[in-house]
């Protein structure tokens, strides 16, 4: 476990990635290289419905600093800046996306043993403004987050949460939407290596009366493969298949059925990961 208490938005993270990452309903391929200078390159096709887009992202750490830019099929040049430690226990991450000329955003992370503070702000005329902090330590920490529109004059967001950790579990509560929604989540991991995990989570819009409640975990059923589902009282239910093909190439297979509406057609994913 880490020394200090983590970003805010580690709160309720790993409940969250075990419900939600790997889950598609696209095909995706996935390449991985690596250059004799130390770039780190990575292709992506996908193809969603009948649209397909890809990207190529190159990946590059000098001394303190990590260059990340990716070119895409609609034109677009996003880039990533992130410097560690100009000041002490910092990291500030600096991104814009080209011909988006308004999209500039600068982030400034402050981790201390005991606390940390994350601000985030839009490089442009009239900027908006994102503050998170959280209190305490890798057992129990406390967070809030607040977003401020420069231009309105207004607050679009702030959030408050909790979580407590033990090294086989974690519990988080998040009450966001400006007060209008409230997330608690649980997950507890089953061996040592953490690849096998039991998730619940309770959703509630407190606005619409509506209420989620999600089921799920993940299996190792040997060191190369691993199973996820998910269910929902809604019905919705999803699962998963990832088998390591390869050392370091993955292959996902990935579907969602509505239990209640099985006349209607299932949606099935398939994504494949390449690393030499």
């Amino acid at each position: 476990m880490s020394k200090g208490p983590g970003l805010f938005s580690d709160i309720g993270k790993k409940a969250k990635d075990l419900l939600t990452k790997d889950y598609t309903s696209d095909q995706k391929f996935t390449v991985y290289s690596y250059s004799g200078a130390g770039v780190a390159l990575t292709s992506t096709a996908v193809k969603k419905g009948g649209l397909s887009t890809g990207d190529v992202a190159a990946l590059y750490k000098y001394k303190n600093t990590l260059v990340n830019v990716k070119f895409d099929t609609q034109s677009n040049i996003s880039t990533t800046l992130t410097f560690t430690d100009i000041l002490p226990s910092t990291k500030t991450i600096a991104s814009f996306k080209l011909p988006d000329y308004n999209s500039g955003k600068l982030e400034v992370q402050y981790i201390h043993d005991h606390a940390t503070f994350t601000t985030a702000i839009a490089l442009h005329q009239s900027p908006a403004i994102d503050i998170s902090a959280t209190i305490g330590t890798p057992a129990i920490a406390f967070g809030a987050e607040a977003g401020y529109d420069t231009t309105s004059g207004n607050f679009t967001k702030y959030t408050a949460g909790i979580s407590v950790s033990k090294p086989d579990a974690s519990a988080s509560i998040l009450i966001g939407d400006k007060g209008d929604s409230l997330r608690a989540s649980y997950i507890h991991h089953l061996d040592q290596f953490k690849k096998s995990a039991a998730v619940g989570e309770i959703s509630r819009k407190f606005s619409t009366n509506e209420n989620t409640f999600t089921v799920g975990g993940s299996y190792a059923v040997d060191h190369l493969t691993v199973v996820k589902a998910k269910l929902n009282n809604y019905g919705k239910l999803g699962a998963l298949l990832q088998h390591e093909v390869i050392p370091k190439s993955v292959l996902t297979i990935s579907g969602e059925v509505d239990t209640k509406a099985l006349d209607k057609n299932p949606k099935f994913g398939l994504a494949i990961a390449l690393k030499p």
